[in-house]
């Protein structure tokens, strides 16, 4: 069980009709966001600074956690940057919003006038916060250039950078990402940059995203130089050393000239979706992980070990259990690597499924949580213990490997072909999915609806993965969840030992 709900939030900050502090230009806003401890206010974080802009759109993004059970106080301050200060009061306040985190969550797009310290309206100043849970933790990471842009600069070339946008619920462009300026060059190579994927492109890979160019002016008068659309889909083909080129299109340029072509060509050098290990699960010491023990002694994965574990066991004739874990640190040189849980009990075997429970308790406290989650190292390694039963002239034994997870996986094409070869051996893999995250990747493994294939494109000789999610036996009776478990199991051996045309023996699954 898990104590508190906490969930990821990314805000964005827009403002609009800011107060001009600047005698000779605009004001030069940058947003300082607040949150309250203990009656004070404690700074989370700053934006990059607007030049010459009273409607400024920052690329910088807050990052928060929204514990929905409580009351999180937040202010968003304005000030006009003055590049002699040193400290935060000695820039022009320009106006604040205060209200809790819940309020921006549960609104997603929160409008509202900016104030002053006396309590009145900072002019007609308003800002605009959008909160997105990060509850995706995919992760893209983009390298780009620019071959040939346009040349905007009187007397020098341009200085381009780029912007990200996505499409709203409302059909407006909202900016997400805003790369560094490369000073003086028609022929950019910006910095590797890295964010969520589902920021990006609210995690669908084939929605559209907006790219635009613009030449940077010190007055922030930035000249647009052209843009194009694309989705995650189609940069993805940047792999392995092959670029993929977008025409980067001025459309009023475009309109008046016959033979224009482009203004400049933008190159996805490299595009890779990967995940966020950090926190999949939460560190075991807080209660908002899944691994948290509580003062009940329980949690989410216990629950599930015990659960599963008390079905499953009685299929094994000696109650001796390895007991394996992944995607963690460890002692004393904070490698990552397959976890024996026996370890911790200075056991050779855990003696039945509190054996088990006994062991994952134990190794909490000395492990950090880490990652990547990937499932075939532990797959493969069993499968050479089910590799090592077909030495035996009769069948004798079949393999059972229970995986419990938060459904987080590093490595789907290498699980994929460690799943296809495990087919052609006595065994069979469970997966039980702890938490509310989305499962989609464990029920595509499961290979229920098509038959699972290798990225090489061979197909696993028989269905050996069952997925059953947790959370929805969590309060069922133990029939009702047995019945889940193992409502594939059987099939599964009766068809290893058909197509190997082996009778079984007294067969002991393991």
């Amino acid at each position: 069980m898990v104590d508190h709900c906490v969930t990821r939030v990314e805000l964005s900050v827009t403002a609009a009709n800011l107060l001009d502090r600047d005698v000779a230009s605009k004001s030069d806003p940058f947003c300082v966001l607040f949150h309250e401890v203990d009656g004070n206010w404690v700074e989370l974080g700053r934006t990059e600074t607007a030049v010459n802009n009273l409607n400024p759109v920052f690329g910088v993004k807050f990052q928060v956690d929204y514990h929905f059970e409580e009351v999180q106080k937040l202010r968003f301050a304005m000030f006009d940057e003055d590049k002699c200060a040193t400290q935060l009061y000695e820039h022009d306040f320009l106006g604040e919003f205060i209200c809790t985190l819940g309020v921006i969550v549960s609104n997603k797009k929160l409008h509202r006038p900016l104030i002053l310290a006396n309590g009145k309206p900072a002019g007609k100043g308003s800002i605009t916060i959008t909160a997105q849970e990060l509850s995706d933790n995919r992760i893209i990471t983009l390298t780009l250039s620019g071959r040939k842009l346009d040349k905007k600069d009187f007397f020098g070339k341009s200085d381009p950078y780029l912007e990200f946008h996505k499409q709203g619920e409302d059909g407006k462009w909202m900016l997400v990402h805003r790369t560094e300026v490369i000073k003086n060059t028609l022929d950019p190579a910006w910095k590797s940059f890295t964010v969520p994927l589902i920021s990006l492109c609210n995690g669908d890979v084939d929605r559209n995203i907006k790219v635009l160019c613009y030449d940077y002016d010190n007055d922030g008068g930035h000249d647009f130089i052209g843009e194009f659309q694309t989705t995650v889909t189609k940069m993805s083909e940047a792999q392995n050393s092959v670029e993929v080129e977008f025409d980067c299109i001025n459309p009023k340029k475009q309109k008046k000239k016959k033979n224009y072509k482009n203004s400049g060509i933008i190159i996805v050098k490299l595009c890779k979706v990967g995940i966020d290990f950090t926190a999949s699960n939460g560190n075991p010491r807080e209660p908002s992980s899944l691994h948290y023990i509580n003062p009940l002694g329980s949690n989410e994965y216990l629950a599930a070990i015990l659960a599963v574990g008390q079905i499953i066991q009685d299929y094994d004739t000696d109650k001796m259990f390895p007991a394996l874990g992944f995607g963690a640190q460890l002692p004393p040189d904070w490698k990552v690597c397959v976890l024996e849980l026996k370890f911790f009990l200075s056991v050779s075997l855990c003696v039945g499924v509190e054996g088990i429970a006994q062991a994952y308790s134990a190794c909490l406290p000395h492990i950090r949580f880490y990652g990547p989650t990937n499932f075939s190292p532990i797959i493969s390694h069993v499968a050479r213990f089910a590799a090592q039963a077909l030495q035996q002239e009769k069948a004798a034994q079949y393999f059972t490997l229970l995986i419990i997870t938060d459904g987080v996986i590093s490595d789907m094409d290498e699980t994929r072909h460690a799943i296809v070869q495990a087919s052609k051996l006595p065994m069979s893999i469970i997966i039980i999915g702890v938490g509310n995250a989305d499962f989609a990747a464990m029920e595509f493994l499961d290979g229920d609806a098509s038959v699972l294939r290798s990225n090489t494109g061979e197909e696993a000789v028989r269905d050996i993965v069952q997925f059953v999610p947790f959370r929805d036996f969590r309060n069922a009776p133990k029939e009702t969840l047995a019945k889940s478990v193992l409502a594939e199991l059987p099939q599964q051996v009766t068809q290893y030992f058909k197509q190997r045309n082996l009778p079984p023996t007294n067969p002991a699954p393991e």
